[in-house]
């Protein structure tokens, strides 16, 4: 019988076994605290320096400008709250979109409990956000602007130069979630005028459970975290050494790889597309049909909205994993999706999306095998609606 087909790695991305190698390597032979003065302590040390290294180089920055985090969720919250307290939140103005992950939406609406002002741009029907409503959105008083570099869901790349150099002419702070992008498109802080980067390493083969901020050097940011100075004083606690190692060495492979991943990620992404609007009725992309990330198809299935969790079930129970959105909102599964919303569609279509996010260890045996499973698995579903198969938005 042949395995499981894992097509979600927009919500986590199976461990390479190099990381976990040398994870299990760091976990028997550096277990001292790195702020020990000891030579175990010197070694744990060492260890975290190092990695930091290879996270910097993955993103082209020195290395005094990654802080470890828990999360990219962590590292999200780190730069809006960090910025808001540094500037003083009450009377500061963020620029948002409504696109964003919850680990932004959520910390701006507790920035703006805190009597913060928040602005969520809107984006166009592909997704992304126009750089002129940005610039008709700042105001005196903007101090942070935060737009993520690729969206989760449905996989669009954002226009980040024009948007970084819009909020830095205007003397605002730039922050970018890339917990998707890092890691799959090239990000050179020498070149992309971003102050504040977040990302996370389970999304790029990593272990769970650690992320970094890089904050670029000059940045002024407040700690989120309280304690024994760790991380320059921005996250104070003792370091997971052996999942720092973890992020580490995953950076490194991405940097390295990226290029030929890339390659062959983009080709079986764009077949994938091509056979599955052809040969399923009523099928249709999601998202800008290029400026996206290299293994990311988001589809639509008109007429089968509501039945979006059913074909999710009966892939799985096919031995194929994919998602209808984000992890982080499957409580809501069923319900219109605020993002599709605010991609202009109406409130039946938003109900249903089919995300389908491809990784290094996917082959063209699985892709074979999944383009043979899905027309079945759609066939087998009563349509709830008679809804042609063009997306009306």
């Amino acid at each position: 019988m042949a395995g499981r087909i894992y097509f979600d790695h927009a919500a986590t991305a199976p461990i390479d076994p190099r990381v976990a190698s040398a994870m299990e390597m760091s976990r028997r032979e550096v277990f001292g605290n790195p702020s020990s003065l000891h030579e175990d302590g010197r070694k744990a040390r060492a260890a975290v320096e190092r990695a930091r290294g290879q996270v910097a180089a993955l993103i082209n920055c020195e290395p005094g400008e990654i802080v470890f985090t828990a999360s990219g969720t962590e590292s999200d919250n780190l730069a809006l709250t960090g910025v808001a307290e540094a500037c003083g939140v009450s009377g500061i103005h963020i620029i948002t979109s409504v696109i964003e992950h919850p680990a932004i939406l959520e910390t701006c609406n507790y920035l703006a409990h805190r009597r913060a002002a928040v602005t969520k741009l809107p984006v166009g029907s592909d997704g992304i956000v126009d750089p002129a409503e940005l610039q008709r959105a700042l105001r005196p008083e903007t101090k942070l602007v935060s737009i993520m570099a690729a969206n989760n869901v449905v996989g669009t790349i954002q226009l980040l130069p024009e948007i970084a150099r819009i909020a830095h002419e205007h003397g605002a702070l730039f922050h970018t979630d890339a917990v998707q992008a890092a890691g799959k498109i090239p990000l050179n802080t020498q070149k992309l005028p971003v102050d504040l980067l977040s990302l996370s390493a389970h999304k790029l083969h990593g272990p769970k459970g650690v992320g970094a901020l890089f904050i670029r050097k000059g940045t002024n940011i407040g700690p989120l975290i309280h304690g024994g100075g760790q991380e320059q004083g921005l996250r104070s606690a003792t370091e997971n050494v052996a999942g720092i190692v973890g992020l580490g060495c995953a950076a490194e492979l991405a940097r390295t790889e990226m290029a030929a991943e890339n390659v062959r990620l983009v080709g079986m992404r764009d077949r994938l597309i091509s056979e599955v609007t052809r040969n399923v009725p009523g099928a249709y992309l999601i998202g800008h049909p290029t400026r996206r990330l290299p293994g990311h198809v988001c589809l639509g299935l008109a007429g089968l909205e509501g039945e979006a969790i059913k074909l999710l079930l009966a892939l799985d129970e096919a031995g194929v994993a994919v998602s209808s959105g984000s992890a982080c909102s499957a409580h809501h599964a069923g319900e219109p999706s605020q993002l599709l919303i605010a991609m202009g569609f109406d409130p039946v279509r938003a109900r249903g999306s089919l995300r389908i996010t491809l990784g290094r260890f996917n082959t063209e045996q699985e892709m074979e095998r999944f383009l043979e499973i899905l027309p079945r698995a759609v066939a087998s579903l009563r349509p709830m609606t008679t809804r042609p198969a063009v997306a009306k938005l």
